[in-house]
């Protein structure tokens, strides 16, 4: 799908170009022991941290600027960001001090976001279409105040939902228990008057209304908007990946080592005494010997493997792992693994003797 060159060039005559807010601030519980030592968007994964793949992603938008909401370990996200981003794209930092949900942590940005669009990406969700199509699909629904990317999921209690009317959105509820919708929202927002959610949710902040998990909720900021004569309209994200369980994290291990090799038609690959099975990434300064590596395996700068298999496994920078037959595994940073376990999660720093 094509990016509307027209409305692009209009917002940017207009003194309305596209910006886009990306919160970056939770701690990442979900993902822990990996989160202990660095934030949630710095997980890697395919060869880069999870918010290298959500920056990439704007890179080859018609965004012009991204502002990065950080919080626990800030300095890690922004030295990351200044130093590989900053010279492809106009970036700028907020602070969330206290972690009291997502609107909360978006209406940070009001300090920097002047009045017009934004499009909002949450930092640990991956997806296989490009956010230039998204735009694209929002424009197409017409004169709309804002969209969502939605996706039909099997247990919507676990999500914001949302009920649609006549083409457009009627309703939106943060993790309903008695869901009247399958429709999930998906995590990235088109809004075309910024300064119309930062005063929704600073509605919500000034009368202490929390939501879901006691939290200021982005969801229930939208929901203000709507009642306040706002229209939504929704369009299709196709595959996501919530890169903040490790299950999904492997997943979208997989599937952006897979999209990767697929463009650049990888070929399996051997050394003196390994092998490597496509797709993989192997990262600068990594010691393979005596190993079978590969498919699915992403291995960070300064590893060590030797002596092992590994399908289906992340290895964080300067880990170590020896005589081991992993799969469906995550080794954090400096961690070393030695034996013949079968699953594991192994945090950040760690020594395990099997």
């Amino acid at each position: 799908m094509a990016v509307d060159e027209k409305r692009l060039t209009a917002r940017v005559q207009n003194g309305q170009p596209m910006k886009a807010v990306i919160p970056a601030a939770g701690q990442g519980t979900r993902l822990y022991p990996q989160t202990h030592t660095k934030p949630k968007p710095m997980v890697r994964v395919a060869g880069k941290p999870i918010l290298g793949h959500i920056l990439d992603g704007f890179v080859r938008s018609p965004v012009d600027e991204v502002v990065i909401v950080v919080g626990v370990m800030k300095e890690m996200v922004t030295e990351y960001v200044t130093d590989q981003y900053g010279h492809r794209m106009e970036v700028s930092f907020v602070e969330q001090e206290q972690t009291e949900g997502l609107g909360h942590g978006i209406y940070q940005a009001h300090t920097v976001v002047d009045e017009g669009p934004i499009c909002i990406a949450l930092g640990d969700m991956l997806f296989d279409s490009d956010y230039g199509e998204f735009l694209a699909a929002h424009d197409d629904l017409g004169d709309v105040d804002g969209s969502i990317g939605v996706k039909t999921v099997d247990e919507p209690s676990n999500y914001g939902i949302i009920t649609i009317a006549d083409g457009r959105i009627a309703e939106l509820e943060e993790k309903p228990t008695d869901p009247t919708s399958d429709l999930a929202i998906s995590g990235f927002y088109v809004i075309e008057d910024a300064n119309w959610l930062f005063d929704a949710i600073k509605h919500l902040i000034d009368n202490d209304i929390r939501g879901a998990g006691d939290e200021y909720q982005l969801t229930d900021a939208l929901q203000r908007m709507l009642e306040q004569g706002a229209e939504f309209g929704t369009f299709d994200v196709g595959d996501w990946y919530d890169c903040g369980r490790p299950e999904t994290l492997l997943e979208a291990n997989q599937v952006l080592l897979k999209h990767r090799s697929d463009s650049d038609d990888q070929a399996d690959a051997a050394t003196d005494s390994s092998v490597v099975i496509q797709p993989a990434d192997i990262g600068e300064d990594v010691t393979l010997s005596a190993s079978v590596v590969g498919p699915y395996v992403s291995i960070d700068d300064g590893a060590t493997v030797e002596e092992s298999h590994l399908t289906n496994v992340i290895v964080g920078r300067n880990a170590t792992v020896t005589q081991a037959n992993l799969k469906n595994s995550i080794i954090g940073d400096s961690a070393t693994v030695k034996g013949t376990p079968h699953e594991l999660n192994v945090g950040d720093s760690s020594e395990l003797q099997l």
